[in-house]
């Protein structure tokens, strides 16, 4: 188990673990936008960034890493405050907050940091997607891959095929879900459900008529699993009751 110093604090920590863990699991909250636990870090949003030093170093050198995908080393001093990685954050928010003006997160966390406007020329198009490209990772991991990063620079977005419906989309609204700005809009029917331009006709639970998800969506699912096509119809509340009746057969042995 290594130990660590964090903001001049010991710190033990189990296992293999990133920087951003280690502060969390101290109490030493360090902000970020890209970051989610069911997927691997990628620094994408330089949010996170901490101040790191190891025992081998000279006392006084420091180095500029990002705590999400930096991992843990015996002996490592991090400085979550100094006034370096404060001044990057702050370059950070400026910056997203002139392409985001309206969104309430940015919003907050630039007030947070002692922003309350930006320097730098507002966006023409204000928008919502802070490109941290969460959307597109987590479609990549479920195996869709329906939407990507396009262009470079000034240009860049986060973007269905020629930013046309998407064929591979599955309707699955785990994108829109882990979008930290709620940028990505769905609309939900009795029957149909809409994402990016494109209708998915829902799967209803046999025995209530709730809509579950897509049958898309338990397509790709079924395929991918091997588990039934008719696990994925059912709803959370009818598998919970067939689990209580099962519960309720069973003896209790003294």
């Amino acid at each position: 188990m290594p130990t660590l110093k964090i903001n001049g604090r010991k710190v033990t920590v189990e296992g293999d673990v990133y920087l951003l863990e280690a502060c969390r699991a101290a109490g030493v909250e360090v902000p970020t936008l890209c970051n989610f636990d069911g997927l691997e870090p990628w620094g994408g949003c330089r949010l996170c960034v901490v101040d790191m030093s190891l025992a081998k170093w000279d006392d006084d050198w420091f180095k500029m890493v990002t705590a999400c995908n930096h991992p843990v080393e015996e002996g490592m001093t991090v400085v979550t405050n100094s006034e370096r990685v404060l001044a990057t954050r702050r370059v950070v928010l400026d910056l997203l907050l002139a392409r985001c003006p309206e969104t309430p997160l940015i919003q907050q966390l630039a007030r947070e940091h002692g922003i309350e406007e930006t320097s730098y020329e507002l966006n023409p198009e204000p928008t919502d997607c802070i490109l941290c490209g969460l959307c597109a990772r987590v479609c990549d991991h479920i195996g869709v891959s329906a939407i990507a990063s396009t262009d470079r620079g000034w240009g860049r977005e986060i973007a269905p095929p020629f930013n046309e419906p998407p064929p591979d989309c599955i309707g699955c609204l785990a994108r829109a879900e882990i979008c930290p700005t709620d940028h990505i809009k769905f609309t939900t029917s009795n029957s149909v459900r809409t994402i990016w331009g494109k209708e998915f006709e829902m799967l209803r639970d046999p025995k209530t008529g709730e809509a579950v998800i897509t049958k898309t969506q338990a397509e790709h699912f079924a395929k991918r699993s091997g588990v039934p096509l008719s696990y994925f119809e059912t709803s959370d509340k009818s598998k919970r009751r067939e689990l209580a009746k099962t519960f309720e057969k069973l003896q209790v042995v003294k």
